[in-house]
């Protein structure tokens, strides 16, 4: 699972994209922690001055003659003024410089400075009280004709720890903001990179459902990202030339069947003919051998291509009644024993009848090959499978991965055959969904032929 998700195109660009934004945000929060923290607090405390002195010009109270008689502040910013009497002062003056109103004794206003302040308005300008440090904001009030100063001065002392309750908040909100962010994000971008991956598992699954018997399908390149494309599409060209030679295939083995079918007919009517020769049972076996391989040939270029068959209902019961008298012979023959046990009523089944004619006989046949003399066949007729048993001395583990393969052999097999019974099996049974399983038995070895293979359960399944 871990390999999967490191290599997962998705993970990776999730990953990346998530460590981006994280980084970004990074830097973004550094950058703004180092200008709070290095910069003079007068950049950033300048506009909390000027809301002061804001604060008592909006508190003021006029009295008939139009002249501020007090100043009626709110309770948090009186209280401020009261807490912090040595840092925390503002005066009213009129436009001659006279003061009216101030929250200070008087001895400390000519620190303030006096004078001519129509060219004061709206300034910020530093001083110094009992030698501290203030800065002073001087706004100005008009009142009908007449025009009033309001000057606020705030300690740098005051100012420093003000500002320090503010930058101290800053790097939580930043962490905070910067985690629902993140979060957010690769929330976001999963749900995203789903969708935008979306058409390539849909030819993922596509592709996987590609099989010999439907070469002929394409990977839809509709909604595919622009660089997926040619990859989609050398897909499509690579499926197209080995459908090509998929039919080349086909087509040279049933013309080559077909071509060596007669010369063979003829060649054992020769030897029929010719009473001089010798071993005459012997050459019988060899070209009935090459009969029975270029049959088979014809058999699996059949069964390769679905256009081939024929569908109908059928009752399984008959057709393999049909199998076991065609090879009641071969087993006579043997001196094997071919039952038939129907275990349930089989239900009429979808299948081409001559393929099932011809997986059943290819499996009791070879269960008849391998069985020893005065062994037996047990063809056992279930609701839902058919399964062949034969007496032999069962299958080496290491030849079932191989069984199923064309032209295949097992190094002590002592009867004839190319190799193609099985394999022709595997194409009937894939073609019409079926599987076939293998299971040991006490003595000798059960191929079963299950028509649900949803139900299958055994050692190999082909």
């Amino acid at each position: 699972m871990f390999n999967y998700w490191r290599r997962s195109l998705s993970a990776r660009l999730w990953v990346s994209s998530v460590a981006t934004l994280t980084v970004s945000l990074c830097i973004i929060a550094g950058l703004v922690t180092f200008s709070l923290m290095h910069f003079p607090p007068q950049t950033w405390q300048r506009d909390a001055d000027m809301r002061f002195a804001q604060r008592v010009a909006a508190a003021l109270v006029f009295d008939a003659n139009g002249r501020p008689s007090a100043v009626k502040l709110d309770q948090s910013t009186a209280w401020l003024y009261s807490a912090a009497k040595a840092d925390l002062m503002y005066r009213v003056l009129d436009d001659e410089g006279r003061i009216l109103l101030s929250s200070q004794p008087e001895q400390h206003h000519e620190q303030w400075g006096n004078g001519d302040l129509s060219g004061a308005a709206d300034t910020h300008r530093d001083m110094d009280i009992d030698t501290r440090p203030f800065d002073l904001v001087t706004i100005e009030v008009r009142r009908g004709d007449a025009w009033f100063f309001v000057q606020s001065a705030i300690s740098a002392d005051i100012r420093k720890e003000l500002l320090g309750l503010k930058v101290r908040s800053i790097p939580w909100i930043v962490a905070w903001t910067l985690l629902i962010a993140v979060v957010t994000f690769g929330f976001t971008l999963t749900f995203t990179m789903r969708r935008v991956l979306r058409p390539l598992r849909q030819s993922s699954r596509a592709a996987a459902l590609i099989t010999p018997f439907n070469l002929q399908a394409r990977l839809s390149s509709e909604g595919i990202p622009s660089e997926i494309q040619p990859l989609i599409s050398a897909f499509n060209e690579v499926l197209s030339r080995l459908e090509n030679g998929f039919i080349a295939q086909q087509a040279f083995l049933a013309s080559a069947a077909h071509e060596l079918q007669t010369p063979l007919t003829l060649i054992r009517g020769q030897i029929e003919m010719q009473p001089e020769i010798k071993d005459k049972d012997l050459l019988y076996r060899e070209v009935d051998l090459m009969s029975r391989q270029v049959r088979q040939l014809l058999h699996l270029t059949e069964v390769s291509e679905t256009q081939n068959f024929k569908v109908q209902e059928v009752d399984c019961v008959a057709v393999v009644e049909d199998a076991v008298r065609y090879l009641f012979r071969k087993a006579q023959a043997k001196h094997v024993t071919l039952k038939v046990e129907t275990l349930a009523a089989p239900s009429p089944i979808i299948a081409d009848p001559s393929a099932l004619f011809i997986l059943l006989k290819n499996l009791i046949e070879n269960a008849i090959n391998v069985t020893p003399v005065d062994g037996s066949v047990l063809v056992k007729v279930g609701e839902t499978s058919i399964s062949v048993n034969d007496s032999g001395y069962g299958i080496n583990p290491e030849y079932l991965p191989f069984l199923f393969q064309r032209f295949w052999r097992a190094p002590d097999a002592n009867h004839d055959g190319a190799g193609l019974g099985l394999a022709i099996c595997r194409e009937i049974s894939s073609a019409h969904r079926w599987a076939i399983t293998i299971a040991p038995l006490a003595i000798g070895t059960a191929f079963t032929l299950w028509f649900d293979s949803a139900a299958t359960s055994a050692t190999s399944v082909a």
